[in-house]
């Protein structure tokens, strides 16, 4: 394995998604044979709500990227939508 905080980082994503007070999941799996997965819920009553808090975690992922890969917010956003208009949701 690449990173070796990987496994740990995995435990405590898990345990956090059981937390009770939560407003908005989303986790996405890829997995080592090129599968897909996406599970996303909102507990918002309005649309704009579900913007916001889905804008909220494009906004922290977008971040997360740039840092650790050394490419601008830009960049992943750019790549990010090339491959959203790829992805065939199920």
């Amino acid at each position: 394995m690449a990173d070796p905080h990987f496994e740990e980082l995995r435990e405590e994503t898990a345990e956090a998604v059981c937390e009770d007070e939560l407003i908005s999941v989303y986790t996405g799996l890829i997995h080592e044979d090129g599968r897909h997965e996406y599970y996303f819920g909102n507990d918002t009553g309005e649309a704009a709500e579900l913007r916001e808090t889905a804008a909220i975690q494009l906004g922290m992922m977008l971040r997360v990227l740039a840092d650790r890969s050394d490419s601008s917010i830009d960049e992943i956003a750019d790549l990010a939508t090339e491959r959203a208009e790829e992805i065939r949701l199920q």
